[in-house]
Order: structure tokens, then sequence, then C-alpha cells
């Protein structure tokens, strides 16, 4: 175990290095290409079937896809952790890295994460240590970063802010090919290391002194987590927007968590309702000529809310039976 850690360790450290290097989202859209064109007559919609033909919508369609993937497997654990605010948190803090980014010239997404990984190791050691609550440090990096950003943005003049505005609410047409390569590599990486990590991660959310006892070397696991969550939301904040992580790496999970009766079936409809999700929100997106962002997020709500009630609704039914009986 500890020897895969540190595979997967380097592997996080080395990932520009493999991302510049190979084109990973070429490949996916070479493969996933021809099978979207021939489901094409099967969507509905007058615009929405346009992101099965044209290969600059495939992109966004494909990295939403597998994005809502990693984000409800990844927000199955933050919910056993109630760490449910650190999706949101890190995501403010991209906000503002990315802010600072574009005010200096600098990459935004890669400075954005450099800043959200170092941000995460430092919460998780807040955390740790017992200096600060899990949300106590969520809240102090999610606002400090956040005014950053609109003080810096607002400084720089109406087309840094202009700029910044994707970022803030989620635009698909900011995932050109390089960006679709990033997010492809990221979300490979990230759901292949938390199968890996599965068992352990699972273990310490229920009790970390236990799973010392174990054997699991649970600094290593934490740390590499940490990390993971940093680039996962880095990736979503393209999609959904800085404001909005939450709606696909905590409402899917939450979702999933009404209607799961294991740890196992909720991590599957976890991801399961993230697609759902993505697909329903990018459909009245292209249809209705709306946010991308802002439908997933709006999607995402309600088909919590009708899970929600329809679940509330089938147990006074039961009830009432039961008693009637």
């Amino acid at each position: 175990m500890i020897v895969a850690i540190i595979i997967l360790l380097l592997v996080l450290i080395f990932l520009p290095i493999l991302i510049a290097n190979v084109d990973l989202g070429g490949f996916f859209i070479e493969g996933l290409g021809p099978i979207l064109e021939s489901l094409e007559p099967l969507i509905p919609g007058e615009w929405f079937p346009l992101y099965f033909t044209r290969v600059y919508l495939q992109r966004p369609l494909i990295a939403s896809l597998v994005v809502s993937m990693v984000a409800g497997f990844m927000g199955t654990f933050l919910l056993m952790r109630n760490l449910a605010l650190i999706g949101d948190g890190l995501a403010h803090v991209s906000f503002g890295a990315i802010a600072v980014a574009l005010a200096v010239g600098w990459a935004p997404l890669e400075f954005a994460l450099i800043i959200c990984v170092i941000s995460a190791l430092i919460i998780e050691f807040l955390s740790e240590k017992g200096y600060l609550t899990g949300d106590s440090a969520i809240a102090i990096f999610l606002t400090g970063m956040l005014g950053l950003g609109l003080v810096v943005s607002y400084v720089s003049g109406d087309s840094a802010i202009r700029q910044i505005d994707g970022y803030l609410w989620g635009n698909l047409n900011l995932i050109d090919a390089e960006s679709f390569n990033n997010i492809i590599w990221v979300s490979l990486i990230s759901y292949l290391t938390l199968t890996i990590l599965y068992r352990s991660l699972l273990a310490i959310c229920i009790d970390p002194i236990a799973s010392k006892v174990q054997g699991i070397p649970v600094f290593l696991v934490t740390t590499l987590w940490s990390m993971l969550i940093a680039v996962v939301v880095v990736s979503m904040v393209q999609i959904v927007g800085a404001l909005l992580v939450t709606a696909l790496i905590v409402t899917p999970a939450a979702t999933a968590q009404l209607t799961s009766r294991s740890f196992f079936m909720c991590v599957a409809l976890s991801q399961i309702f993230g697609i759902i999700t993505v697909l329903l929100g990018l459909y009245y997106s292209a249809e209705l000529g709306t946010g991308s962002g802002s439908m997933i997020a709006l999607v995402s709500a309600v088909l919590f809310v009708v899970i929600a009630l329809t679940k509330g609704v089938v147990k006074i039914f039961t009830a009432t039976n039961q008693n009637t009986n």
C-alpha cells in the first residue's frame, strides 16, 4: 500500500510533464467522437444534438461527463468525513488564484492548481493538529481568497472582469483542446487513485485511529487525498464555475445517500446522478440559451429535491399501510 501511494504521489507531482507530452484528450476525441456522432439522431432538441457532432462541443460534453463521475466518487467520501464544504472552499481559493494569475500574466489554471494544493494541505494540517476545525479552516481560506480575487479583478479593469467571469460561473467555451487534455488527464489519474485508495479512505473516514492501528499509512493517504481534491476542484472550475462546484461534488453524492443501502451503492449512484445532472443541464442550457454552469447547478438541486420528496411520500404511504394492517 505504501509503495502504491508513493507512486501515486509521484504521478501527481509529475502530472504536468505527462500532460505536456501525451495528448490523452485527442485520443478520447478520436475514440468517442464516432460513437457520439452515431447517437446524434436519437438526441432530442434543436441545439443540444450539436454536442454530439461538433468536435469543439464534444470536448466540453466528454469533459463534463468525466468530471461528474470523479466528482461524485470523491463527494461520497467528503460527505463521510463531514467535509462537504472543502470542495466549495477550494473552488473559491482557485478563483482568487486565477484572478491573480490573469492580472500578472501567468497561466491561470496552473497557478490555481499550485495554490489549491498548498491550501488543501494547510487545511488538512490545521485540522489534523487540532488548531482549527475543518470548517473553520475552510471558511478562512474561502472568504480570504474570494475577497482577493474580487479585489484584483476590479483593480485590473473591465477586461480582467470579463475573463474572470467565466471562471466564476463556469463557461464550457473555455474548454479548448489544451484544457480538455488537462481535464482528461486529471480525471483519469484521480479516478484511478480513488479506486486504489477506496478501502483505505473508507477505513479512515470511519475511524482514523483504528486505521493507524491496522497499519494504514493515514498521513500519506490524507496527504494524497488533499492533493487530489485540489486538482479535481480546479478541473471543475471551467465546467460549473468557482461558485457552483458544490453542484457536482456534493449534491449528487447527497442525492445518492437518499437512495442507497450501502456505501458502494452510494458511490455508484453518485456518479450516475452526476452524469444525469450534466446531461440535463447541458440540454436545458443549450435549448434555453442559459449559462451551462448555472443550469447544471439548478438541475442538480431540483433532482435532489424531487428524490427527497419522493422518498418522503413513499415512507408516508408505507407507514400508513403498515398501520392499517
